[in-house]
Parts: structure tokens; sequence; C-alpha cells
């Protein structure tokens, strides 16, 4: 026995076992036999045990955290590891001495020690013999006692009613192991291998549901066929206390029928959520009742309400539909019902912001501080729905922040751009699994009022799918006279928009469909001309750029010039989003040689800008010579604001055939063909010879062939560049023209004048033709931007003629 392997457990253990060990083994009937045979010490070291008896053979884990035990302990774990162990008498006894203690106990050996994180020690016994105490011979520093052996009386071999009692007592203890809950199933195997009857005895007896005074009295009983009758005895007691205990259970679980189930978990589910800090179902109702009565939503509305918080009262909280609806009263409390920020009608506060954060843009300021000075008088008046349309970057959304600061409302923002489902503007019906509001209804809860500044970013980027037109549904939100009861299929009731102050952004209004065109009240924002560029730049984007690369103004200023030589040689743009992107460009080089302490301008140079952009790549185009015949400088509209184009013609031998080339549009193709029929219809009044046209083809070319160009708007060019050819006269220098012209030899106005007269300065041009209504478009541009110019304004293509061509013959010119 003094070698037995038992379970490796962890190196805490004070002493070394062979690790190759995996289980202890059970007492064999040789085991005992050499046990019984051993003798026992004469005096050996005494272990109280609070509340637990050791029998023969069976281990057992004791923990040690008395000074006297953890010093017994390691005493024996030191010498022949053999203590005695004696249960005590009442385990509240801190110091038992020995009145204190049962004077029979068990001889048991240390199997292992370990030494647990908080001092404490368990240590692994098996117990060997019993004995009894003879005197105790010392209680300091821990009690000994001379002992004596304590025989006992075993049945004879050939005993048939103990062997009954044994087989009795091994059903019994693997039928109370089934009923018992709390017994591992594993039990029953140790109980069928167990072949030693005593072991068998002991082990049950150790196992048992006793007090520590039942068991003592079981280990006292010297004659092991009593000891086992008694036993069983104590086993069929518990075997009839647990078959009675399972058949209450079993009766109580029957009679709960569904509902007092649910109750009795609802109960403990509350119960835990109140342990773990949460609220109960009850008090969060209760608490979202409390918070409608500081809500200022009408009768409807509150009724509505209390009619939905009545149907999740009487729910089942695990139902799928309990979470919907305590999400769809959670947003009913969030949403702003009826609170509004109040306004600030300081006009000239607005003007001030406006101006601030916008440099030009005089159309789109002048409609808001009209806007405000009406809602000033009238107090009541409904929120326009403003769209602005124009070229990306020049200021569309900004604009809108600035409105909100101005007015002292809220500033809520939603990108539509590729929106294609119907139920991101009107929700979805909270019947669904993760229904959610539109994206109206959830940035007013984020704003927290109902009469925010709200953009919709562009609108004109909504695309529809299998899932819904989303711009059908906006129909309703943005028209002023339905907008105050607009329904959200979440929310199941009319919300109010009229005080919302909706502002549209696009960036091309072909593409909205009429209806909702109609709606919105829309103004142009036309591109920047450069000298607006510069300004914006000089005034907003430096300063801006400085300070989020952490330099100040006396690290790096930059003069007009050079800003105007970025614009014009660096960016090709309506806006100024590309602008920025080069001032910072030209600021992170400051940047880099600040933080090296490297030499560098703190004034920006012409040389500057090319070593840190590279070589101009969008230098304007110049107007050309007026030495070949054919060549006039026509006026463009593009995305990115104005430019000038050249049209060319040449004449060759031929059928009167006339050829387009250039990458033109169905339009344009359409103007060079009118023109040529103009002509041909009105020869006499040019002085051209009708069979002379008969007899040469024509060719008509724009240049930048790759690009694609198209409108009516280069009309009176391509007719202005015909006549020249054919007739042979120079063309007026420095001379530009824009215009659409009609069979009938009418010009008329196109779009487009600001950005073209532009960029016609731009190109050094000196005299422009337009139509005569177009005058009120110059008329709109401020004065110093059209300086140097002169405009002719006309009617009729006759008139074009006589402006743009001179009498004087090209060089070269061909006899036609």
């Amino acid at each position: 026995m003094s070698n037995r392997n038992i379970i490796s457990f962890d190196n805490l253990s004070l002493q070394e076992f062979d690790t190759e060990t995996d289980l202890i083994p059970l007492l064999t009937p040789e085991d005992e036999e050499e046990m019984n045979n051993e003798e026992l010490p004469n005096s050996l070291p005494i272990l109280p045990l609070r509340n637990t008896v050791l029998f023969p053979g069976v281990v057992i884990p004791i923990s040690a955290g008395r000074d006297k035990s953890i010093k017994l302990i390691n005493d024996a774990n030191a010498g022949n590891k053999i203590i005695g162990v004696v249960a005590q008498k009442n385990e509240e006894d801190e110091d038992p001495t020995k009145n204190d203690i049962y004077t029979v106990g068990t001889v048991a050996q240390i199997l292992r020690v370990l030494k647990m994180p908080d001092g404490n020690i368990t240590v692994i016994l098996q117990g060997k013999k019993r004995f009894a105490i003879d005197a105790v011979t010392t209680e300091k520093p821990y009690l000994k006692a001379t002992i004596k052996e304590v025989e006992e009386k075993r049945p004879g071999k050939h005993d048939t009613e103990f062997q009954a009692i044994i087989d009795s007592t091994r059903e019994l203890a693997i039928e109370i192991i089934k009923e018992s809950p709390n017994i591992p199933s594993e039990a029953t195997f140790a109980i069928k291998n167990i072949e030693s009857q005593s072991f068998l005895i002991n082990f049950v007896s150790s196992n048992m549901n006793l007090t520590v005074k039942e068991k003592q009295d079981l280990l006292m009983i010297n004659v092991l066929k009593e000891r086992a009758l008694e036993t069983l005895r104590f086993m069929n007691i518990e075997i009839q206390k647990l078959e009675l205990k399972n058949d209450i259970q079993s009766k109580v679980r029957f009679d709960l029928d569904q509902q007092q189930r649910e109750y009795f978990l609802h109960q403990q589910m509350k119960t835990i959520q109140e342990e773990l800090g949460g609220v109960s179902n009850d008090q969060e109702i209760e608490e979202m009742r409390l918070k409608a009565k500081t809500k200022s939503w009408d009768a409807k509305t509150a009724k509505h309400f209390e009619k939905e918080i009545s149907k999740m009262q009487r729910m089942n909280p695990q139902a799928p539909d309990f979470g919907i609806q305590r999400n769809y009263l959670e947003l009913f409390l969030e949403l702003p019902w009826n609170h509004f920020s109040k306004d600030n009608f300081d006009l000239k506060r607005a003007q001030k912001i406006i101006d601030r954060d916008h440099f030009g843009l005089e159309d789109v300021k002048k409609r808001i501080i009209e806007h405000l000075a009406v809602l000033k008088l009238r107090n009541d008046m409904k929120s326009p729905i403003i769209c602005l349309t124009g070229p990306p970057g020049v200021g569309k959304t900004s604009i809108g922040k600035s409105i909100a600061e101005a007015l002292g409302r809220e500033y809520v923002r939603i990108s539509l751009g590729g929106l294609r489902d119907e139920a991101e503007i009107r929700g979805h019906r909270k019947t669904y699994i993760g229904a959610m509001p539109g994206r109206i209804i959830q940035s007013l809860k984020k704003a927290g009022t109902s009469n925010p500044v709200f953009v919709l970013d562009e609108i004109d980027k909504l695309s529809n799918s299998h899932q819904g037109d989303p711009s059908s549904a906006l129909l309703e939100v943005l028209d002023p006279e339905q907008n105050s009861d607009f329904y959200d299929n979440f929310l199941e009731m009319g919300y109010d928009l009229s005080k919302v102050m909706f502002i549209a952004t696009s960036n091309n209004m072909a593409t909205i469909q009429p209806a909702l065109k109609d709606r919105m009240e829309v103004i142009k924002m036309t591109g920047y001309t450069i000298e607006e560029k510069v300004e914006i730049a000089r005034q907003h984007l430096f300063p801006k750029q400085l300070k989020e690369h952490g330099l100040k103004t006396k690290d790096l200023t930059i003069g007009k010039r050079q800003l105007e030589k970025i614009v014009e040689g660096y960016t090709r743009e309506s806006g100024v989003r590309s602008l920025e992107q080069k001032l910072a460009q030209v600021i992170r080089n400051a940047a880099k040689s600040v933080a090296m302490e490297e030499e560098y301008n703190i004034k920006v140079t012409d040389e500057d800008i090319v070593k840190i952009l590279g070589a101009p790549k969008l230098e304007r185009d110049k107007s050309e010579s007026n030495d070949v015949a054919g060549v006039v400088t026509g006026l463009a509209w593009t995305s990115v604001g104005g430019d000038i184009l050249f049209i060319e013609s040449l004449i060759s031998l031929g059928k009167g055939n006339l050829t387009l080339t250039g990458n033109l549009g169905t339009v344009m193709k359409e103007s060079a063909t009118i023109a040529l029929e103009y002509i041909k219809s009105n020869a006499d009044i040019f002085g051209l010879d009708p069979e002379m046209l008969s007899k040469y083809n024509i060719h008509l070319h724009v240049p930048e062939g790759a690009t694609p160009k198209d409108g009516p708007s280069a009309g009176i060019a391509m007719l202005t560049s015909l006549v020249s050819l054919l007739t042979q006269r120079k063309i007026k220098k420095n001379l530009a023209m824009t215009g659409e012209i009609t069979l009938r030899g009418k010009v008329l106005p196109v779009g487009g004048i600001k950005e073209k007269i532009l960029a016609a300065k731009r190109a050094n041009i000196k005299e422009i033709i337009l139509c005569y209504e177009n005058k009120s478009d110059i008329d709109e541009i401020k004065a110093e931007y059209i300086e140097g110019l002169t405009f002719h304004y006309v009617k009729e293509m006759s008139e074009v003629i006589d402006v743009a061509l001179t009498n004087q013959k090209v060089k070269n010119a061909k006899k036609l």
C-alpha cells in the first residue's frame, strides 16, 4: 500500500509522484488483506476533522486551514506520512481538545499534499485501519496520542446471509445513483467493480448523505455484519426519500399547466433581470407610460400610443413580436412630436453667416433671405421645397448647413444617391422581422426637432427596381400641401413634415421625374468664374487647408496671381474641390519643409507652383488668327464651366456633299445642315452662284474629335464658317459667337451665357455675337467680369454675317 499509484494533479504538490500513473485503483481483497496485516504504531499525531468521517480503504480530500492542522500535515508528509484521523464532536470548535473529539478514528496515509493559492492545504488521505485513542500525550503544537487497534469481527466465508446483505447493498447503491440527480452515473461502474465486501460497506457509508454523528456510529460498530445491516437500513431510508421527492416533483410538474409554467418562468426572468441591474417588463412599460406624459402630442396620437402599449403588456415577452412592439414604442417616444426649435429671424445676422460661408451665389442667398423675411412676418408659413441644381463642387450641400445655422435649426442630411428601395423612404410594415422606419422618420428622431433644415442630397441619382420607386415615395414628402400628414409604414400614423425646410440638391434636373420636379422650387447654381474661384481660394480654402495641415498664416502666403495660375493651369471644373486639392498639395510641401527645418519660400511663387504641381496641363485655348477662311471661334458650355471651340470648314471639288466630323451629336449636325440650306436658298444675298455650290464638297469639322459635342448653340458659328469659306472673306479678329439658327433665318437664345462669356474673356476675345434675347443674361453678370468686352445683339442670321465678316479676302484666297 505504501507505493500505491494515484492521479497526478499538478505542480503545486509538495510531494513527487510517478507521472505515468493516471488513476487510483479500487481496493482489492488482496490489498485489504495486506492493509489489515500492517502493524499500527504506538502513537500518532491526531488530525481532527470538522464535517466528515474517514472509513478504512476510502480515499478522500481534506482541506486544512487551521495552523495546527497545516503544521501536522507538513510534519507527517516530511516523515512516514501516517496520521490518525478523528471526527470532532462539534464542527464549530476552532481548537478542539481531547474532550472535543471522538475516541475512535482511522489511521490514514498521506497520498498527496497540495498547497492552495489562498494559503490553505488540501491533503489526499486514504484510510487504513480503525483505532481507538488510549491517551492524549500532548496538545501542542498539535494533538498526539497513544493508540490501540480496534478489532473487527468478520463473518465467515460461507455466511449466505452476509452475502445477501452485500448483494442488496450493491443493488441499492446502484438504484440510489440512478434516482439521485446529484450523483454522476459513472459512480455505478465503481460500485460494480468493488470486490472487497468490507470496502464496499465502507465506501457506501462514506458517500451516503448522513450526519457526522451517524457516520461515526457506523464506524464504531465492531461487527462487520451489523455495520452492513445498519448501512443497508440507512440506504433504504435514503432511497425512500429520493423516490418520494421524485414522485412529488413529478406530480407538481404534471399539475403545472402551460400558463402557470410561463408565469413561473416570467417571474424567474424578472428576478434575474433585477439581479443583473436591468428592469423588468412591467417596470419598462411603466417607464414608457411616464415618458409619454411628457410628450406634447394630440389626443389621437396619445390614444394610439395607449392602445399599442396595452397590446405590448398582453404579449408574451418571449414572442418574436414583443421585440418589434418594444422597438415601435421606443421610436414613438423618441420622435419629436410637435417639438419645434425657435427660429432666429435676425436677417442681418443670417446674411452675414451665409456670406461668410459662401462666396458669390447671389441668387441663392437672395432667395433664402426672402424666405426668412416671409417667415418672420407670417410666422406660420409652410416651408418651401428648394432644389439647388448645378455642377459638382459649387457648394449646394454646404449651403444647407449655413441656412440651419442662420435659422438656429438642427441640420439633417441624407444621401439619396443609388437609393432604389421605396422602403428606405416610407419604412417597412412593422409586422416584418427586422422592420425599420424610413430615413425621413429616422432623421427626424436623430434631429430631435420637427422643424430641422433637411438636405436631400443627390436627388437626381435616385434609381428604381423591383422593390419600388423611391422618387415616387418622395412625392408626398416634398409636397407642401400633403406633407403635413406624411405616412410612414412602420409608424402607421401621419407625421407633420410641413415645418421642415427641405433643400434638395442635384447635378442634372433632366433625370428627375416631372411630378417630383414640379413640387420643388428650382434654383440654378452656375459654376464659379476664375475671379470667384480666386476669391474663394483666398478667403476660404487656403486658410482652411493651412489650419488642417498645422500651419499658420505666418508660415505660408499666396498671392492672387499665383491662385489664378493654379485655377487656370491645373483645374477645369465648375466647383472648387479640385482647386482645394491642389492648394493642399502646395501647403503639404511647405509643411514638409517646416517639419524637416528646411528653407522654403514663405510667399508662394510661380516657380514654386510649377515645381510642386508640375507643368500646367489645362492651359486655355486662345483665339486664332483670321488669316484662314472658314475658321470661327464658337462658345460652348460644359459641365465644368464655359469654353471656346473652333469650327473649321474646307471646300473641295465634288458633287455638293456635306461632311461633318468631330464627334458631333444629332442636334449639332442638324444645325450645320440648316446653315448650308439657308446659304443655298439665299445665295444671291451672299453673292454666290447657286450652280457653283453643286460642284464642290464641303467638310465641316470641330476639333478635339475625342470629345462628344452636341447642342444648338453653335448654329451661327457654323453659318459664319460656311459663308466665310464660300466667299473667302476674312472673319473679324478676336470675335466669338453663340446662338441657335432656324431655316427662316432667325437667331434664337441659348443657355450657359455667363460661363461662355467668361471663357471668351479668358481666351482674349474682344467682341461677342449673341441673340438679342440673351441681353438679360449679360445684365446679371457683374460689370467687372465683362469689362473690355463688346456685345453685338442680333435677331437675324443676316445680321450675324454683317457683323462677323469683313470685306477683305483671306491670304491665298481660292477662286471658286
